[in-house]
């Protein structure tokens, strides 16, 4: 009997209707109607495809096969797709109308029909035909016995044309496989930017062969050979990703100095009071900078030798990438060198450059010919706008109230003056920000009335990750998953901010995101295992989720606590924004504050019990392994407000308030292994 009873219940588990709100998809669509049925998947099922695709087609439908047969075990009999309408009866029919260029502009539109025996994807060009197939694979359901998509009809399109992820393998080297292994996840979530930061005052990252003092001098031996380069942009073609280089100039130029001082704006005192410009001497040097922060060495913007070697660099380098922008940096020049020089100050004079902003802006505008000769677009940071820049420039907003700028306000600026932009303020995914703080933020700035040629210069938006405390064991979660919610942002329609929603559809994505072979999730207990001495990581990681970094740049104080060189295998790297248990705990908190039932208050003294004998289990585990002492401070302070906290819920704390305010207050310290403890506001709301 109990048997037909559990067969009957999954009979009824497996024909129930799945409704939207149990969907897992991520970016949301623009369009999607669900309905009765579905479309059971068996090992015969295969894939056509028709129409005028670009060839990438094929090698994304091979690797949707594998993805999709990795996940339900089938063992389809389709191995590699090659050709156009090789299986015209296939359940799985795409027909794309053109070849999709990789850029801008590109109508990356779809539309996805899933009926009971038949699935088809009608696209204009096979890149939406990817983004559909994307969508597909987030759609699959199982029952207890099957693998079967939901009948459903979607239209999807994306909101924005610029959806990009910055990595910076300056501070940090990423080899090659950590920059593939990111574009996968950025196609995955219909990304379509990758900008690669390749020099700063950190590193030269680009082999130079007419050059080779670049990499020789200022590269630590760590740089993407041309080959490689070549082999990255091939990758990110595949995948429907353009892929913009960045080369930061004038400032951030330590790595280029190192190689080639000559062309450096500093200047020495010489006996006598006399001044003397570097150039053609190589009486000072630079040394590739291993501190994060803002530092002095700048390119001499009256030098014919600056230009006659950017000239020369960008001949070498823009080949490599087929795209038609190029971003050259331009941000946190402090003018320093050029203040104390007085050769530059003399030309700014003799040029009517009243300003180090408009001598930045000459020096920028002897660019914008050397990169049109490759047919690129020139691209740089905010700091590039004056009123004599090309409206063919590109402005990348990345400053907001931490500089002193009002949200959107650098943006609206340059789109009133006529130039395109792409927002980056408030995407800054290395300054370890809770996810919503992303995902509400939107590049349409609120409050600002544009015209419709103004909205169309807004291009979207880009998530900057820069890596002076991520390395390419830790850069992965830093960057994932909260650039799916970025994604999401930047693709869905302006209305879909249901936090609570993106959160719970995030959890799955995030897995997903793992199995394309992302390091977010798994490489948190090798860390943690180096930490614990090999011992058992339970404790640790109990504890990591009621931790963060410290957020915004004050882990790093003033750029001197870590060197490029220094260990990043520690508990604050193995923790990350958004720790798991303290949302929890506030959801927990919340429930037992507007209904004090036993059930709720039993939510809230599970967490304050396991926060007791964390601290236990971790002040035993430190007897072997010294890397834990750091964490036991912070670990005492929450299990000594976990104890008294149940005594208050029991009524039976004898503390007077003002002891327990300040018994939780301890609890914000930010001084004990560059970590805080993300439960601390909802600690105080029990009080």
């Amino acid at each position: 009997m109990k048997y037909i009873l559990v067969l009957l219940l999954a009979g009824l588990t497996s024909s129930a209707q799945i409704k939207k709100e149990q969907l897992n998809l991520m970016p949301w669509p623009q369009n999607i109607v669900l309905n009765d049925g579905s479309f059971t998947l068996s090992k015969n099922f295969k894939v056509n495809i028709t129409g005028n695709p670009n060839p990438r087609i094929f090698g994304g439908v091979t690797r949707f096969l594998r993805r999709l047969d990795g996940r339900t075990g089938l063992f389809f009999g389709q191995d590699f797709v090659t050709k156009l309408n090789e299986v015209p009866t296939a359940e799985l029919q795409i027909n794309c109308t053109k070849s999709g260029k990789i850029g801008l502009y590109e109508d990356e539109s779809y539309h996805l029909d899933i009926k009971q025996n038949k699935i088809t994807i009608e696209a204009t060009s096979d890149l939406g035909a990817l983004h559909g197939l994307e969508t597909l694979l987030q759609l699959l359901q199982n029952d207890s016995k099957s693998f079967y998509f939901p009948k459903a009809q979607i239209s999807d399109f994306p909101r924005f044309t610029w959806r990009g992820l910055m990595i910076d393998a300056a501070r940090h080297f990423q080899p090659v496989d950590v920059i593939k292994r990111n574009l996968d996840g950025l196609a995955a979530m219909k990304m379509n930017v990758f900008h690669w930061h390749l020099v700063d005052d950190q590193g030269w990252r680009i082999e130079m062969k007419k050059h080779p003092k670049l990499i020789e001098l200022a590269s630590d031996g760590m740089y993407y050979t041309q080959e490689e380069i070549r082999n990255i942009v091939k990758y990110a073609d595949e995948r429907g990703i353009l892929i913009v280089p960045e080369i930061d100039v004038p400032g951030h130029g330590t790595a280029i100095l190192t190689a080639y001082p000559e062309i450096g704006s500093k200047v020495i005192a010489l006996k006598g009071g006399a001044e003397k410009n570097i150039q053609g001497t190589a009486i000072v040097t630079y040394t590739v900078e291993r501190n994060a922060g803002i530092f002095t060495p700048t390119l001499d913007p009256t030098n014919p030798k600056t230009y006659q070697l950017l000239s020369e660099i960008f001949d070498e380098v823009c080949p490599l990438f087929p795209g038609d922008y190029f971003h050259i940096g331009g941000d946190e020049n402090e003018g320093k060198d050029w203040d104390a020089n007085p050769k530059i100050q003399e030309f700014k004079k003799k040029n009517k450059l009243a300003t180090n902003h408009e001598l930045q802006t000459y020096f920028t505008m002897q660019l914008v010919p050397m990169l049109k000769k490759h047919g690129k677009q020139l691209m740089g940071w905010e700091e590039i706008l004056t009123k004599n820049l090309s409206k063919e420039a590109i402005v990348h907003s990345w400053r907001g109230p931490n500089e002193g700028v009002l949200p959107g306000q650098s943006l609206a600026e340059a789109v009133k003056k006529g130039y395109k932009t792409v927002l980056s303020n408030g995407y800054y995914i290395d300054l370890m920000y809770p996810i919503e703080s992303h995902y509400l933020t939107d590049p349409m700035p609120k409050g600002v009335e544009f015209t419709t040629e103004e909205k169309a210069r807004i291009l979207g938006g880009e998530a900057p990750m820069w890596t002076e405390l991520a390395t390419p064991e830790t850069i992965d979660s830093r960057i994932w998953p909260r650039t799916a919610a970025i994604a999401e942002r930047l693709w869905s329609a302006e209305n879909i901010t249901d936090v609570a929603d993106m959160r719970r559809r995030l959890e799955t994505v995030s897995f997903r995101l793992e199995e394309l072979g992302l390091t977010h999730i798994r490489n948190k207990d090798v860390i943690l295992r180096n930490i614990a001495n090999n011992q058992n990581v339970k404790s640790l990681s109990e504890f990591s989720n009621v931790c963060e970094p410290l957020k915004g740049y004050t882990r790093n104080k003033d750029g001197t606590e870590y060197q490029t060189y220094s260990p990043f295998t520690l508990f604050a790297d193995a923790c990350t924004p958004d720790a798991k248990d303290a949302l929890a705990f506030d959801d927990a908190v919340k429930q037992y504050l507007a209904s004090k039932t036993p059930e709720n208050k039993a939510k809230v003294t599970t967490f304050l019990n396991k926060w007791i004998a964390v601290y236990k289990e971790l002040n035993d585990l430190s007897a072997n392994a010294p890397l834990v002492q750091p964490i036991l401070p912070l670990a005492k302070k929450l299990s000594d407000v976990s104890q008294e906290l149940l005594l208050v819920l029991d009524n039976k704390s004898t503390l007077k308030s003002a002891d327990l305010k300040s018994l939780i207050e301890q609890c914000n310290t930010k001084d004990h292994a560059d970590v805080e403890l993300a439960v601390y506001a909802s600690l105080k709301k029990l009080i």
